[in-house]
């Protein structure tokens, strides 16, 4: 049986931070705000097969090169500045609604809080500390440091390292099957958002499932402790 966790690891992009303003970037290049979900999962799929044969590159270089793909699927230019604008609203993420109230709700039941980012490390501090949530986080964790991707089982032990803990101590908060089935595998706790969509049942089953980012955390402070 799953156990309270001691420190809770949350994925950023799209668990904490909505990729939504991206949309409006995609427009004012060209491209159709619809394809920003197709993008998105062109950057995790590039990353993937790289990951799997043992090649890391940053996020920033995959999306980069995923981008100019879909800007060549709707024929627009992939210049410098298009491109450019389009990633630069990487920075300016907003949070979800509850992302505080998840974050304050662990915190007041003395669980840890980490950032757990297939991203850069720099970039994930300046969201947290625009939306006001860094003072709640004890540090960010990149896949930059060991150079695999999530959802590499050896991302998940390095995270539980980092933090000075046992994997089975350590939950994962994502909006990500493919995450959730990832930390599961490592051997720690994990907690699904749903966000209204079903769990694939392919993927190893989350510990426990909440609709939002605080109907999550909650779920997770009510584990034995």
């Amino acid at each position: 049986m799953k156990l309270r966790p001691a420190v809770v690891a949350f994925d950023i992009i799209e668990t904490v931070f909505s990729l939504e303003s991206l949309r409006g970037r995609l427009e004012a290049a060209g491209v159709p705000g619809g394809a920003l979900d197709l993008w998105f999962a062109q950057v995790l799929r590039d990353a993937f097969a790289l990951d799997a044969t043992d090649v890391y590159v940053p996020f920033k270089d995959v999306a980069s090169g995923a981008l100019e793909h879909l800007f060549a699927q709707h024929r627009v230019p992939a210049d410098h500045a298009r491109v450019g604008h389009v990633l630069a609203g990487f920075a300016e993420l907003a949070p979800h609604a509850d992302a505080e109230e998840a974050f304050h709700t662990l915190q007041q039941n003395g669980v840890r809080i980490v950032a757990l980012t297939n991203g850069n490390a720099q970039n994930t501090q300046t969201l947290l500390q625009r939306a006001g949530l860094d003072g709640m986080v004890e540090r960010v964790i990149s896949v930059e440091e060991i150079r695999r991707w999530k959802p590499r089982r050896e991302v998940y032990l390095h995270a539980a390292a980092s933090a000075k803990v046992d994997p089975s101590r350590m939950a994962l908060v994502a909006a990500h099957a493919w995450d959730i089935h990832g930390a599961g595998r490592a051997g720690l706790t994990t907690a699904y958002v749903s966000r209204g969509l079903p769990y694939p049942p392919a993927m190893l089953a989350p510990d426990v499932t909440g609709k939002t980012l605080f109907d999550a955390a909650l779920a997770l402070t009510r584990l034995d402790a």
